[in-house]
Formats: structure tokens, sequence, C-alpha cells
């Protein structure tokens, strides 16, 4: 019989069904919230565990668009590749989940979520979170706390608890929080840029609001957990005996290890400073395999190599806590040395080689029109949407000295970039409209590529004069906590990531945080340490900061940007600059060599090209023609031609433009004909540029003749 469980919590009504669908599934449930109607399954081979000491999960959130009474896109009628939000998404059910899981879970686990019914109201990676929780809570895995999610907005200064979209687009904060009912998991926030008096505002977090906000959402967290528990107790199957397997080695060779070679260890830990990769270690364990102990009491080299690393922990861990001293030589504040080169690239539009230590990232900026955005389709929209600025990340092996080919984007990848983004578009003016596109390749890693990322790409954005509001620096925390001791590091390195306990990535402008994002590996962190953590951040921001600002001031532009003027003309007058058919501004467009983006609400006309006298002429030619327009007739029409002239009529002409399909020959008694390239020569040329030279003076027949159009002809 199927288990309803109704539940009314931070401003919204919950309905969860169980034992009603896929019950041979470990667990299920059909989540609703408004119109919206989530399935979460829960499955689990607990007679196939792996042999490595890790818990196989493997998230899936699938969009179906029957949800939405609407077909797929494109030319195939079925759900395929998932949308990037489809995978951000099932990332975030991972991280905020993945912490449940006991150590020893070796079984091969999937939960799926998929939506069956899509409201545009209701915000679907919470309701997704919540249902996959709800799933997880009452199968008979061995999991008994619950995890939820809310979103908190800001808007009009006060926080908003599950906004709705609509409310969203109105907010100033998106914050995203994980987390059971004492413990916080995983937080994902961005600031939203608006405009405040016509003035652009990116509308950066201080670090007192921030914790004000998370504070906030805890206090919901707490609530909605202690419901959740309390209504799928009724719902949850008899918990599975699995064995949790323990992964454990010789306390013997980890004391031989310890006691005998640590000095060497810390030496391998110094070279490991300088890569990711575990080679040092490597060559020692094979030196310890060749010891006598070792081969007397016959220790593989493999439980030999892992003592090493067991060790190697320890030491990393007691030198930050106890010594306040990381493996590099640096303090737990200092950041890594920062070198910057802008422009490296002469034929791409803006470019940013930023290397902090051993990570580097090379960002790249490519500018284009409005129209020439990422098309892509959101499941509760009937129309296509439109990105505009775009950040993609590129993570090759040989970043971290691995020989393997590069393939498609991978998840991590996916998020990378969408943090970045988060951390950088707040600062792009509301008022630019173009395509931005930054791509990040990064080239060295060892330690926070994605901040790197963020720093590249927006010295970047301000080497392509793209109108920012402040440069924006990101910098990667970390914590080491032992007993009652703890210590926050600044700018981690891949070791520290390892074999640390946090990893919190803060990105932001002197006036505020844009973006964060915190992965919590001990199970919770208490609001005081997250406030240390971030006023610690703040130092480090601020120290990348001026040395980015430095670096911005010898900037000199690309030679490959596009040059570009905007000016605003009576949005009536649209018609005149396009004619009849277009066939005016296509005119423009041929003559001068130029693109032309017209916004006819606003009259704005943005003219753009490589020529910057063409552009400087376009636009003239544009404003005579508007300022002399009588009604909607555009003054390079004023002329009749069938006055003036008469088929079959030999005139004389010069070759004002040579273009793709033939040229424009300026005639003696005013005014201007088109001679096709099908007329220039009775044999087949290839361009007309061929036979034709601007410049040219020759006599042509008129072939056809109307109002405001002539048809020439070679005599």
């Amino acid at each position: 019989m199927a288990i309803i469980c109704e539940i009314d919590l931070n401003n919204q009504k919950e309905i969860f069904e169980f034992n009603k669908v896929a019950k041979q599934a470990n667990g299920a449930v059909l989540a609703k919230v408004g119109d919206c109607v989530v399935l979460a399954t829960v499955a689990c081979e607990f007679d196939n565990p792996v042999s490595e000491d890790f818990t196989p999960l493997t998230v899936q959130y699938i969009e179906k668009t029957y949800a939405s009474a609407k077909l797929p896109g494109g030319f195939i009628k079925r759900e395929g590749k998932p949308s990037d939000f489809e995978t951000l998404t099932s990332r975030v059910i991972d991280r905020s989940l993945r912490p449940l899981f006991p150590k020893g879970f070796v079984y091969p686990t999937t939960i799926t979520v998929m939506v069956l019914s899509a409201d545009k109201d209701v915000d679907l990676q919470t309701i997704a979170l919540n249902a996959a929780n709800a799933a997880l809570y009452t199968s008979n895995l061995p999991i008994k706390k619950s995890v939820c999610g809310v979103r908190v907005g800001k808007i009009d200064e006060n926080l908003v608890l599950n906004p709705s979209q609509e409310d969203l687009t109105n907010s100033t904060l998106d914050l995203y929080i994980a987390g059971s009912k004492d413990e916080l998991l995983m937080i994902e926030m961005k600031s939203s840029s608006s405009l405040k008096n016509k003035e652009h505002c990116a509308n950066e977090m201080n670090e007192e609001d921030l914790v004000k906000a998370i504070s906030f959402a805890q206090e919901a967290l707490k609530k909605a957990n202690i419901a959740y528990e309390e209504n799928f107790e009724k719902a949850s199957k008899e918990k599975a005996n699995v064995e949790l397997v323990e992964f454990t080695i010789d306390e013997k060779i980890i004391s031989y290890v310890r006691d005998n070679f640590s000095n060497d260890i810390k030496d391998a830990i110094k070279k490991l400073a300088k890569s990711e990769r575990a080679t040092e270690l490597k060559e020692l364990a094979k030196k310890i395999s060749q010891n006598e102990y070792c081969i007397s009491n016959e220790f593989e080299n493999s439980t030999i190599y892992e003592a090493v690393n067991i060790v190697k922990r320890e030491l990393v861990r007691t030198m930050i806590v106890d010594d306040k001293v990381r493996a590099d030589g640096r303090g737990l504040k200092d950041v890594r040395p920062i070198s910057i080169e802008t422009n490296i690239l002469p034929k791409v539009h803006s470019s940013c080689l930023f290397t902090r230590g051993e990570t580097q990232a090379l960002v790249v900026g490519t500018i284009a029109g409005a129209k020439d955005g990422q098309m892509y389709e959101v499941l509760t929209d009937k129309a296509t949407s439109m990105e505009n600025f775009m950040v993609h990340y590129n993570f090759p092996g040989f970043s971290v000295g691995e020989a393997k080919p590069i393939f498609g984007v991978g998840r991590r990848e996916l998020g990378h970039g969408n943090l970045a983004k988060k951390a950088l578009e707040a600062t792009i003016s509301k008022n630019y409209n173009e395509t931005v596109r930054l791509v990040s390749e990064i080239l060295e890693s060892n330690g926070s590529s994605s901040m790197a990322t963020v720093c590249g790409g927006s010295l970047a954005l301000k080497a392509a004069k793209i109108p920012i509001s402040n440069l924006v620096a990101g910098v990667a925390m970390g914590m080491v906590v032992e007993n009652d001791k703890y210590s926050i590091l600044t700018d981690i390195m891949g070791l520290e990531d390892h074999d640390g306990d946090m990893d919190f990535k803060v990105a932001g402008t002197k006036n505020g945080i844009t973006a964060l994002q915190m992965d919590i590996k001990l199970g919770g962190i208490e609001l005081s340490v997250l406030t240390e953590a971030l006023n610690q951040a703040k130092e480090g921001r601020l120290h990348i900061l001026n040395i980015m600002e430095e670096a911005s001031k010898d900037i000199v532009s690309s030679k490959a940007l596009p040059k570009c003027e905007e000016f605003e003309i009576d949005s009536s007058k649209m018609m005149v600059v396009i004619g009849k058919g277009g066939s005016t501004i296509k005119e423009i467009i041929e003559k001068y060599s130029v693109n032309i983006d017209l916004d006819r609400d606003n009259g704005i006309v943005k003219v753009s090209g490589e020529d910057e006298n063409k552009i400087s002429d376009a636009c003239e030619f544009i404003k005579d023609l508007v300022n002399n327009s009588n009604s909607s007739k555009p003054q390079v029409k004023n002329i009749d031609f069938e006055k003036l002239y008469s088929v079959d009529e030999k005139v004389n002409g010069k070759v004002e433009r040579v273009v793709d399909f033939g040229a424009f020959i300026l005639l003696k008694k005013g005014g201007e004909g088109l001679l096709h390239i099908s007329k220039i020569s009775k044999d087949r040329i290839e361009k007309a540029s061929d036979v034709l030279s601007v410049g040219q003076e020759l006599e042509v027949k008129v072939l056809k003749v109307q109002k405001d159009r002539i048809e020439l002809g070679l005599n």
C-alpha cells in the first residue's frame, strides 16, 4: 500500500509518495511540489562489491521533455546527451549525498532522479535533491541521516527562503546550501548583477552578510531535516545487513615506515609540492621494499606504498596543525608566487597567461555578435534561450604529467567552468549585450586551477575591452582538523587538497564575494570557523587583486580585437536603415565591409569591423541616411531612376566597389547600379575581381530600371 507524507515547510508544500512506483529498487519516491513531479530511485548491488577502498556511487538527474508538454529539440526526437544543467544538478546531488555513505561501503549504487512533470515556479535542483534524499533515507541501505537543500535569495535587502524562479530573477543573491539537521555539507553561491539608477551594480556580498545568509539557511535545513526524519520513518525499509569492508594493512609495516623513513618521506613531500604525481613516493616505496625487514616479512610493494601514503598524510597534517608550516615551506596564509602575461596570442581577441605556483591557466577571450550565443533549452520554457557569456574549462592530462589523450568534457570540467562563470558574470555590464566566450586551457595543475581560471578570465575580459565593474580574483582555501585543533590554509595545492578536510573556493572583487563553492569532507563546519575562513580568504583575494591590478596597467590591446562604434537613432527610423527587404542595410554592409547590429526597441545601432575608417564612414552614412530621410524613404534612394535612365541606354561609369556577386558602378548622371557577375563576361568567371577593379572606368548598358534600382550589363 502506498504511503503518503505531506509536509509544509520552507515556504512550500511537499508531498512524498512511497511504495507506489519502482518497487524493485532499493528505494523509490514520487515527490511533488506544485505541479512538479519527480521520481527518485536508489538501486544497489550488495552482491557485487568493488575491491578498491571507495564508494562506487553514480548520480543521474534526467529531464524528460514530455514533463513540459514538448518534444525534444533537434533532428532526433529522443532525449540524448545530458544538458549542462542536468550534469551540474547531478553533481550537486552527488556532492550532497556522498558524505552520508559510511566508510567501507563498497557496493555499486546508482541514484536516478527523473523530472516527470515540470512547473516553472518550482526550483528543480532543490526538489531533485530532496527527492533523492527521501529515496535514500527510506531505502534498505545503511543510511539513517537526512540531507536536503534550500535556496536563499535576497530581494530588496531581505533574505527570502526558496524564492520562486520569477523572484530569483530580481534577487541579488543565489545561495544554495545542502546539509543535515546539524551539519553544513555543501555551499554554492553567486551574486547577481542589476541596474540601479541606470548604473551597473555587481552586488558583491561582504563576508558578514554572507555568514548571516548561511545561518538563515542552516535554520531552514535543521527544520526540514527534522520534519523529513519524523515523516519518512513510517515508510523506511528494514536496513540490509551489509558488511562495511575495513581496508587495513599490518600495523607493523606502518610503524616500521614511520620509525625509519619519516625523514625520507618529508623530503619526498617537498618534491611533491611541485607536482601532483606521486613519483617520489613510489620510488621510496620501491627502495623500502628491498629492505631486509620487508623481504623477511614478505610485504608486497603495494602494501608498502600504502603504508608510505598513510605516514605521508600523518606528516603533512602534523606539519600544518602543530608546526604551522606547509610542505612547500609556506606559512598558512601565504599565496604562491604569481606571474601574469596578457595578450600573448596575436590573432585572438584577448588572452591571459596566469601562473600561480605550479598552476597555470591560459584563458582566451572571443567576442561575437549578440545573435552568435549558445542556444539552449530550459525544460519549462517553450522557446529556445540564448547564452551570451560562456566559460569553457579544459583539463588535459599533460597538465599533471599524465600520458592520456584528450576526450570530451567531463563533469568536473563543466563544474569548474560553471564556477568561474558565476564569479565573473556579475561584473560584466548589464548594458553589454555582445556574446563573449572565455576558454581556459589548464597547462599546469597543482591545486585550484578553477580559481586560476577566474583570475585569468577577469584579465582576459579587461584585455578585450569588455565593460566590467572590477577585476575578480579567486582563491582556494583548505582546512586540516586534528582533535580539537585546526588550521585554515590559503591557496591550497594538490597535496593539501588530497589530505585536507575541506575544499573551499572563494572568488570576488575588492568590494566583496561574487561566487563561492564549498565541499566538506569531515562532516560539517561551525559558522565561527566558516567566518574565520572567509576573512582569511579575503586577505588572500585582496593580495591577488593587487597583483592583477598592476598587471592590468600594462595591457596592450590585441590587433585582432574587433573595432566597434555604437550610437542611438530614433527607433521609428530603423526601417530607413533596413530598407525594403533589407536592401539598404545589405548595401551598407557590402559597401563598407562592416557588420551592423540593430536594436529596434532602443534605437541602438552598432557597427563593427576590421577597418576603423570604414566603420566611421558607415556610421556617418547611416546618420545622414536617417537625418535626411522623409518619413520612411532613405536618402540613398532619393533619385527616381526611371526618370533619369531608360532601358538599353549606354552610360559611362566608374567601378565603386567589387563584391562576390558583381560590382557596383557609380554612374555619371547620378546614382549607382549593379553589374552582376553573370553580365560581366560571356565566359564563366569565379570572382568579379578577376575582371574588374575599383576605380576602373567603363561603358555599361542599362538592362532594367526601377525607381530605386538599376541593373547593368557590359556594353
